[in-house]
C-alpha cells in the first residue's frame, strides 16, 4: 500500500482518485454492444457472449429443470438460509404504512407504495460467483411485491452457472434466469430481445463495463439502482484497533478484483505500521493473492494529524464501506456525512454486511455515496401520492390557487378552480332561496 503522510488539503482530490478507467475510455465498446443488441437481439447476445466470455451459447435461458436440480452442501444451504432470514427481517422493517394528512380542512393528502412491476438483477459470476447478491436484491424485490424478477449472470467456460447462484435464485423465487453477462446482459434487459424481457429498473454491481452499461441504460427509459462499480473499503483505526482484524478487512475487499481499492486512515504511524505488517503476512496466504496484491498496489494509507482532518478526508472520499474503530467513536459517527454502509468496532467485519447481518451490500461506489443511498426496500418501490378535496376544502384553498395561477399567467389552471367555486356558490344560492 502507498503511504501518504500528512497530505495537504489541496492535494486530496488527486490522492483520493479511484483506480478506474474513465467513462470515455469504455463508452465506445458499450455503445457498440448496445447498438447491436437493440438491432439484432439474441444474435448479438450470442456474439458478445462468445467474444467476452469465451463460450458459444445456443439457448441462454435456464429451464425449470436446470434450476430445480441445483444443489449445494447442507452446511452452505443452512448458511444461506440464516442470511436470508436476517435480510428479510431487516428489509421487512422498512415497510411504510400510509398515513392520511389533512393539510387544510377538507383537503386530504397521502402516499402509498407500489412495487416496480419488472426488475432486472445483474449478478457477477466471473472470478467470484456472487450468490449473496441475489439475497440482497431478490429478497427486497419479493417483499416489495415485484411481479417479475429477471436475473442475468455470466456463464463459465463450460456454459454453466454456479450451483450456489441457482440454489439461491430458486430460494428467493427469482422468476427467470439467463446465462448472459457483462454489457450484453444490461443491454438485453434495457431493450428486451426475443428471449430476455425488457425491465423497468436494473439492479446489481459489476465491473467498470457493467457500471457504464447501466448508465447507458438510463438513456433508454430504464432506471438503475446506482452507479455501483468496483468494490472499495475505508478503515479508520486508532490505538484501540486490533491490527490483524483491520488487515483482514482490507484484504477482504482487495480480493474482489484488481480494480478494487482499500484505504486506511489513521492519526498514528505506529498503528499504520502494525497493520501493514499484518496485511503483508496475511496476503501471502490468500487463495486470491494475485488479485488482492494488484488491488493493494492501488491502495493507500493516509496518516493525518487530527481526528477532524480524518473525518473530513473520509467524507471527501465517500467510501462504499466504512469501518470505524476508535475510542472516540461517537465523534466519528456524529460527523460522518458520506458513506454507503458503516461498520463499528473491532468485531464488526465488513464481511458481515456482505453476507448475513441483514443489511444490504449493494452500495454506491466511486464517491457516489455523496448523493446515493444503498439498495433498500424503497429501491423496489414507487411512491404514488393521492389527494381528495371536499367541497369545503376547495372553498378553503381555491381562492389561493386562483391567485397563484393568475400570477403565473396560467388561465386554464385558474379556470379549473373558478368553475368549481362558481358551481358551489350557485348551488348554495339555490339552496338558500328555497
Amino acid at each position: 500500500m502507498n503511504i501518504v503522510k500528512y497530505p495537504k488539503r489541496e492535494d486530496w482530490e488527486l490522492l483520493l482518485k479511484r483506480p478506474t478507467q474513465s467513462f470515455e475510455s469504455i463508452e465506445g465498446i458499450v455503445l457498440e454492444v448496445f447498438t447491436e443488441v437493440q438491432k439484432n437481439g439474441d444474435t448479438a447476445i450470442q456474439k458478445y457472449t462468445e467474444k467476452f466470455d469465451g463460450v458459444s451459447m445456443g439457448n441462454f435461458k435456464l429451464s425449470e429443470e436446470e434450476i430445480a436440480i441445483a444443489k449445494v452442501p447442507n452446511e452452505l444451504a443452512d448458511a444461506i438460509n440464516l442470511a436470508k432470514s436476517n435480510i428479510e427481517i431487516f428489509h421487512k422493517a422498512q415497510i411504510q404504512n400510509s398515513k392520511i394528512v389533512e393539510t387544510s380542512q377538507g383537503v386530504q393528502c397521502w402516499q402509498e407504495q407500489r412495487p416496480i412491476s419488472k426488475v432486472g438483477l445483474y449478478i457477477p459470476g466471473g472470478t467470484a460467483p456472487l450468490f449473496s447478491t441475489i439475497l440482497m436484491l431478490a429478497i427486497p424485490a419479493q417483499i416489495a411485491g415485484c411481479e417479475e424478477i429477471i436475473l442475468c449472470t455470466p456463464p463459465d467456460k463450460d456454459g454453466a452457472i454456479n450451483p450456489a447462484i441457482l440454489y439461491t435464485a430458486k430460494l428467493c423465487d427469482v422468476t427467470q434466469i439467463y446465462k448472459v453477462g457483462g454489457i450484453q446482459a444490461i443491454a438485453a434487459m434495457t431493450f428486451g430481445t426475443e428471449t430476455v424481457p425488457k425491465v423497468y429498473k436494473i439492479f446489481g454491481p459489476g465491473n467498470q463495463y457493467v457500471t457504464v452499461a447501466k448508465q447507458f441504460a438510463t438513456r433508454y427509459e430504464v432506471a438503475i439502482d446506482m452507479p455501483a462499480g468496483p468494490s472499495e473499503l475505508l478503515v479508520y483505526a486508532d490505538e484501540t484497533a486490533i491490527p490483524k482484524f483491520v488487515a483482514s478487512d482490507l484484504l477482504s475487499q482487495a480480493e474482489h478484483g484488481i480494480d478494487s481499492q482499500v484505504v486506511l486512515v489513521t492519526t498514528s504511524e505506529k498503528v499504520s505500521s502494525a497493520i501493514l505488517v499484518e496485511l503483508n503476512a496475511q496476503l501471502q496466504k490468500l487463495p486470491r493473492k494475485i488479485i488482492a496484491e494488484k488491488a493493494v498496489e492501488n491502495s493507500k494509507i493516509f496518516i493525518v494529524k487530527t481526528e477532524k482532518e480524518a473525518v473530513d478526508l473520509i467524507n471527501e472520499y465517500a467510501p462504499e464501506h466504512y469501518i470505524l474503530i476508535s475510542e472516540n467513536e461517537d465523534y466519528f459517527l456524529d460527523n460522518i456525512k458520506n458513506a454507503g454502509s458503516v461498520f463499528i468496532g473491532n468485531y464488526t467485519p465488513e464481511s458481515a454486511g456482505d453476507y448475513a447481518s441483514g443489511t444490504n451490500h449493494t452500495l454506491p461506489t466511486n464517491g457516489y455515496a455523496k448523493q446515493y443511498s444503498g439498495v433498500s426496500l424503497a429501491s423496489f418501490m414507487k411512491i404514488i401520492t393521492f389527494q381528495k378535496i371536499s367541497e369545503s376544502g376547495i372553498k378553503k384553498i381555491g381562492p389561493s390557487i386562483e391567485l397563484m395561477a393568475a400570477a403565473e399567467g396560467l388561465g386554464a389552471h385558474k379556470n379549473a378552480v373558478t368553475l368549481r367555486l362558481q358551481s358551489l356558490k350557485s348551488t348554495n344560492n339555490q339552496y338558500n332561496e328555497k
